[in-house]
């Protein structure tokens, strides 16, 4: 029987999953990457639109499941066999001394092999491959029985979805980790946003894998190494070596740094090697693990009922220096958020010269009672920021002085604000500074105002080019302005000028939430903009008059008013409008077949978007929601529903499929 061909999209499809397989390799195993972050972007869109126009192309080893696919309601349990044991550890050479003579006395023999390599400091996993695909990624638990996260795995772009099935059955065990760049990026925006920053890179990767939601797990930026073969179909690794041998011809993330030593000699110095190196490693390590590299030697020495006897950890203390602060300053983040910083006098840490460290927030500042002239512990141990542990008060200055929480905003000098139940002192002057990049490219992104062009590198020319002060001046440029820009000419000017005058008249909900404020969101924004009709009635809007509409409550409602409190924002206001910006006022409800209703909806759909559905059900006088609960009305349904059709299902909640809930609402 001659062989289907292919059609198009079936082959662009293919194509771009080998194309993106390719360069997640090259990027994230590599690091050689042949291709920009914005080209890969690209290409990953195109074929999310292709799987999206064509569901049955979809297949669950695509690399569009890197972003995430929906949240589920827990975990299944995982029986790990063998179970996965912990290491014992050793904190100085005479205890690595002692395992490795245990060792010797246990096998009987003076001649042992020992496999060094890096002890990442990251959360234990393991993979099951069957035919070359990834079907389940389980965590260590208790050893025995740990959480299946299959869905939170697939987003880690280092690990394969799917590999030469030269094996039918393949389990490796390996370590989850943050790299150290995304880790401190990721502090950074919790600190702009006000809230607790991670601890370290460790708990910040458990917890990425805890997470219900797959599109939150792949923001984190997880990675991964493999460390061990656990079984290759009817193969077993003769050693250690052997079993790095395959997961590296099978294409997996393999611990970068290991040996094979004869001796403690040669074990001593790969230890110290890396104790100063590991600084210069873009991922965090706590020691060295040391094994037995003889598998038939490892099975005649066994486990004890937590650990293996031929394994042990080689534990580096964590890194500490005392050091004297002299200044205590602030900087403002993206969001608006002053953070304290601590400048003192250099110290070597973590192999790099330190001089200053986070305060994280004024609470953790006067909980700490930190000051100027303080002579201080900052460590840098299983972190990457460098932050203060302890002040040694009995060396206090007499004349020292407790910090003073600013009052204004020490970049563009507006008032600032803390609201209920924040620890951060923020500007809410959107046209700051050190706002401004933000906040032009969330004031132009698809779901606000919509400008297409506008993205970070076009925002970062006006800037660079002081062509943009705050998104007021966008509908202040000309054509001839534009064209002087780098690589930029008519053509390119007069599109761009196009798209922002097309924002003009865009609807009043895309305006507000493109203005920026804290806790406006979408539907938030669709709501205020439904009951005031203008943007000047929001405005002028009291507490009360913001806590009548739906769902608006005391958080958003206080945030509305501090950010319409500022002069400067009311002014900005008022220049759009006099620039000829002239919101459509939001649409109210057109229908009220699902009034007082709450609707879920989950899977994916054929005909319409989710927030197509959205948008009908708010139309219909309906609220739409993200989980099911006793309160939900309608579940609509669309393929792969998962978990969420089953806690409807044992609810009682009415479950429509797509055609059944547009029928409902008469959609054509």
């Amino acid at each position: 029987m001659p062989r289907k061909k292919k059609s198009e999209p079936e082959r662009e499809v293919a194509s771009l999953r080998g194309e993106i397989s390719r360069h997640e390799r090259l990027y994230y195993i590599d690091a050689a990457p042949e291709i920009s972050d914005f080209e890969f972007d690209q290409k990953m869109r195109r074929l999310i639109e292709l799987e999206a126009e064509f569901p049955l192309l979809r297949t669950a080893d695509s690399p569009s499941n890197r972003v995430g696919g929906a949240p589920v309601e827990g975990f299944s349990t995982v029986i790990h066999d063998p179970p996965m044991l912990s290491i014992d550890n050793a904190y100085s050479f005479e205890e690595l001394q002692e395992w490795a003579d245990r060792v010797r006395r246990g096998l009987g023999t003076d001649v042992v092999e020992f496999e060094a390599e890096l002890k990442i400091d990251g959360v234990s996993i393991d993979l099951l491959y069957e035919k070359g695909s990834l079907v389940r990624g389980a965590t260590r638990g208790d050893g025995t029985r740990g959480d299946d996260v299959t869905s939170n795995v697939r987003t880690v772009r280092s690990l394969p979805l799917t590999v030469l099935p030269t094996y039918d059955l393949l389990e490796l065990r390996g370590e989850i980790y943050i790299d150290k760049n995304d880790f401190a990026r990721m502090n950074q925006r919790k600190e702009e946003e006000g809230e607790a920053v991670l601890a370290n890179p460790r708990n910040s990767a458990a917890g990425s894998l805890r997470l219900l939601d797959p599109k939150q797990a792949a923001v984190r930026q997880l990675r991964a190494f493999v460390y061990q073969v656990v079984r290759a179909g009817d193969k077993r690794p003769s050693s250690q070596t052997e079993g790095y041998r395959i997961m590296e011809s099978l294409g997996f993330p393999v611990n970068p740094v290991r040996a094979v030593c004869s001796g403690m000699d040669s074990l001593r110095t790969f230890i110290d090697v890396w104790r100063e190196k590991r600084h210069h490693l873009n991922f965090e390590i706590d020691g060295i693990v040391v094994k037995v590299n003889d598998r038939r030697q490892q099975d005649e020495l066994g486990s004890t009922s937590k650990a293996p006897r031929w394994a042990v950890a080689f534990k580096y203390p964590p890194e500490a220096a005392r050091t004297v602060v002299r200044f205590i300053g602030a900087q403002v983040g993206r969001t608006g958020a002053i953070t304290p910083v601590a400048e003192f006098d250099a110290v070597l840490l973590g192999g790099s010269t330190v001089r200053r460290a986070t305060l994280h927030n004024y609470d953790e500042v006067a909980r700490k009672d930190i000051r100027v002239g303080d002579t201080v512990m900052v460590e840098k141990g299983g972190d990457v920021i460098p932050k203060v542990t302890e002040v040694l008060l009995n060396e206090r200055p007499a004349e020292s002085v407790p910090v003073v929480v600013p009052v204004i905003c020490p970049v563009c000098g507006q008032a600032v604000h803390r609201f209920e139940n924040e620890v951060a002192v923020r500007c809410g002057n959107v046209g700051c500074p050190a706002i401004l990049r933000e906040a032009l490219i969330h004031f132009a992104a698809r779901k606000a105002m919509d400008i297409e062009g506008l993205g970070e590198k076009v925002v970062e020319a006006l800037i660079g080019a002081r062509l943009v002060e705050d998104y007021t001046s966008l509908y202040e440029l000309r054509e001839e302005q534009l064209a002087e820009l780098e690589r930029w000419g008519k053509r390119s000017a007069r599109n761009l000028l196009e798209q922002i005058d097309r924002s003009r008249s865009n609807e009043l909900s895309r305006l507000l939430f493109a203005l920026g404020i804290r806790f406006v969101g979408e539907r938030s924004a669709r709501l205020l903009a439904q009951r005031f009709q203008t943007i000047e009635r929001i405005m002028d809007a009291t507490r009360e008059e913001l806590l009548a509409v739906p769902e608006i409550g005391p958080k958003v409602a206080d945030s509305i008013l501090f950010f319409f409190s500022l002069s400067v924002n009311r002014a900005r206001i008022s220049k759009l409008l006099a620039l000829g910006i002239a919101p459509r006022a939001g649409s109210a409800p057109t229908g009220d077949r699902l009034a007082g209703k709450t609707v879920v909806v989950t899977g994916s759909l054929d005909r319409f978007t989710r927030d197509d559905i959205h948008r009908m059900i708010e139309q219909q006088g309906g609220k739409p929601s993200s989980s099911v609960s006793s309160k939900t009305s309608y579940l609509v349904a669309g393929r792969d529903a998962g978990s969420k059709l089953d806690k409807a299902r044992s609810a009682g909640v009415a479950v429509l499929t797509e055609e059944e809930f547009l029928v409902m609402l008469d959609v054509g």
